[in-house]
């Protein structure tokens, strides 16, 4: 990790799995927040939400991801005709995620949106940056909620999924999320011990019955 020579991958045992729902299809997660999604390439990366639920459910497969730092909603399969069908959800956007995130600062502006193309900052990555000229499309939503001294909780509705794009595009809008390592300065990285970004909302179309299913987990900073 370039950005980040001084991580130590430090996985929450507390609590091991916290399953939301779970059928015969899918399993929904809630991620604590420093514990990677999939196994990172070393060893001692092997911890880790997916390695944990194969553990119980040998055939459970990623449909899609959160960063190691941002707790929440995860979705895994349980069979490949479902990891088939919410894939193709994830990929034509028929899937609907809200996030909740306390930035540095107050916006002022009720709503908005930050429409800014991201690509891999290549030398320093994993981060990705703002390129107008060779970045990907990236779209994203916002609602202030409250206020709190200094910082604003925000709602985030990413339109688009890349990587690190809510961490960017706060960052662009000058109020990079609390307590994040890669993206904020100083001040915003000290007010807070873990990067402040929850995936607190998530609907999808059930593979089998087609069912609209909608989870939801509170951010425990909020």
């Amino acid at each position: 990790m370039a950005a980040n020579p001084d991580f130590i991958y430090q996985p929450p045992m507390q609590p091991y799995l916290d399953v939301v729902y779970q059928d015969n299809d899918i399993v929904v997660l809630n991620k604590a927040s420093g514990l990677l999604s999939v196994p990172g390439r070393l060893p001692e990366h092997r911890d880790c939400l997916q390695t944990r639920v194969n553990k119980v459910l040998p055939g459970a497969t990623i449909v899609h991801r959160l960063d190691m730092a941002t707790s929440g909603l995860i979705l895994m399969a349980l069979n490949k005709a479902a990891h088939v069908a919410i894939s193709r959800q994830f990929e034509k956007r028929q899937t609907q995620k809200r996030y909740l995130a306390r930035v540095y600062g107050r916006i002022r502006e009720e709503t908005g949106e930050v429409d800014l193309p991201l690509i891999c900052d290549w030398p320093n990555r994993p981060k990705q940056k703002v390129d107008h000229e060779h970045g990907k499309k990236s779209l994203t939503r916002y609602r202030t909620l409250s206020y709190g001294e200094n910082s604003t909780l925000v709602e985030l509705i990413p339109v688009t999924g890349r990587s690190h794009q809510l961490r960017v595009h706060m960052l662009a809008l000058g109020h990079p999320i609390l307590g994040d390592r890669l993206y904020a300065h100083d001040k915003a990285l000290t007010i807070s011990p873990r990067l402040q970004l929850h995936a607190q909302m998530l609907t999808i179309s059930h593979p089998v019955t087609g069912k609209s299913l909608t989870f939801t987990r509170e951010a425990p900073f909020s």
